[in-house]
């Protein structure tokens, strides 16, 4: 695939379109399923505060029945994401920054499983979303893993020819670019939850790493505290850290990919196994020769014989003829 793209005599480079496509895509997502899932989850959500306080006023009269279906409301309730703990109704899932968090969610295979869509329309929409988010999300983050690897490279390469030692730098620069990218992905974010959120780093840690490996078990997500007032860029903040992570991760891969391939071609036996097939190759042209040379013997002697053949029937039918001659 080319870097650049050629539009009346201007370079556009690939990666850029890419990840704007890619940002617009979940804007409109985020758009739509916003429009879709907010009715639903504002209706959910009072009928769930109305069972509730219906529950506590009955509370002497509570049989087991009820019990069972005031569990099962709980249940359902926090599928569809709505917190059973508070009296606040409005805490508002389904708003566009909430989306725009799932749509994220969605593309990068995350799936916390804390929130879905619950009207035929959102998972209808969600279905083709994802047909076509998921493929773009992953065409992307290779894109960026190797822009990335190519600018480490490239820090390596003026680095070396400074102090004339091209393998150690890059050696250097591959491994500081992966640490750089352990302590804002990885080490970082947890301090950031800690205030936020009240985890302990050790919880944030957890988080940080079952996102960034695209497990989401569901058990820790950010902004469901229904104690907390949290910021309104606070879960764009997140869904952009869980972009750049997964660029990061796309990283390390295509740095470890390169590391393998530099080892196996340092490798004695793949240079013995390359020499011997760069021998096979020179000796097959010589050997086609003998080949052909066989082959023009071979006709050369049938085509002797045929002559031969030829020569002794002529001289055969002229000592015949002599001898009828002689005989007349």
């Amino acid at each position: 695939m080319p870097c650049c793209l050629r539009l009346n005599h201007c370079k556009v480079p690939v990666t850029l379109i890419l990840l704007l496509i890619y940002i617009c895509y979940l804007l409109v997502g985020a758009a739509i399923f916003w429009a879709l899932e907010s009715k639903a989850e504002e209706q959910q959500t009072l009928s769930f505060q109305q069972d509730k306080w219906d529950l506590l006023r009955n509370f002497t009269c509570m049989d087991n029945r009820t019990l069972e279906l005031f569990i099962t409301g709980v249940i359902n309730a926090y599928k569809n994401g709505v917190i059973p703990q508070g009296n606040s109704s409005e805490l508002n899932t389904w708003n566009y920054g909430g989306s725009f968090f799932f749509s994220v969610t969605v593309v990068t295979t995350i799936g916390y499983g804390n929130l879905s869509p619950t009207t035929v329309g959102g998972r209808a929409f969600c279905i083709f979303f994802a047909l076509f988010g998921i493929p773009l999300n992953l065409i992307l983050l290779n894109r960026i893993g190797h822009k990335m690897l190519s600018l480490v490279h490239r820090c390596g390469d003026i680095m070396g020819k400074k102090i004339r030692r091209q393998s150690l730098t890059k050696l250097m620069t591959s491994g500081f670019a992966l640490l750089i990218g352990l302590l804002l992905f990885l080490l970082l974010p947890p301090v950031l939850f800690k205030e936020v959120e009240g985890w302990t780093y050790e919880e944030g840690l957890y988080y940080s790493f079952i996102t960034l490996a695209t497990i989401g078990f569901g058990d820790y997500v950010v902004g469901r505290n229904p104690d907390k007032q949290y910021p309104n860029w606070y879960r764009n903040l997140v869904a952009i850290w869980i972009l750049f992570g997964l660029a990061w991760l796309a990283l390390g891969i295509n740095a470890g990919a390169d590391a393998l391939e530099k080892c196996k071609e340092k490798c004695p036996c793949s240079r013995k196994n390359k020499n011997q097939a760069a021998e096979e190759e020179l000796m097959e042209p010589e050997g086609s020769l003998c080949a052909a040379k066989q082959d023009g013997d071979k006709e050369s002697n049938r085509t002797g014989s045929l002559d031969q053949n030829k020569t002794d029937a002529s001289e055969l039918y002229k000592s015949d003829k002599l001898k009828y001659e002689h005989s007349q």
